[in-house]
């Protein structure tokens, strides 16, 4: 099951509603809230949520602040199908 949410406000309300989602693809630049505030809600929540942070921008300070956010591995984009398989078999081969 895929699960889509528009916004920071509703991947936080999505969670909660269903917090045994297995991974979170969390795009950091989002309206009304953006990907880091809606990562350090959801991880109030679960701080063993498998978050894959995914963004346009690759500055070693974007992947800083994803960690700090509590992202567990960080994506940018355009995304490739490869490592996007190889980050998600790492979280999930544990």
């Amino acid at each position: 099951e895929i699960l889509y949410a528009k916004n920071g406000f509703e991947a936080v309300k999505t969670y909660r509603i269903k917090p045994d989602i297995d991974l979170i693809l969390m795009d950091i630049k989002m309206p009304n809230m953006d990907g880091y505030e809606a990562t350090r809600q959801i991880r109030q929540i679960n701080n063993k949520a498998i978050i894959i942070a995914q963004t346009a921008y690759s500055e070693p300070s974007d992947r800083e602040m994803a960690k700090e956010a509590g992202c567990s591995d960080f994506i940018t984009k355009p995304i490739n199908k490869t490592l996007l398989k190889e980050l998600i078999k790492k979280h999930f081969d544990n």
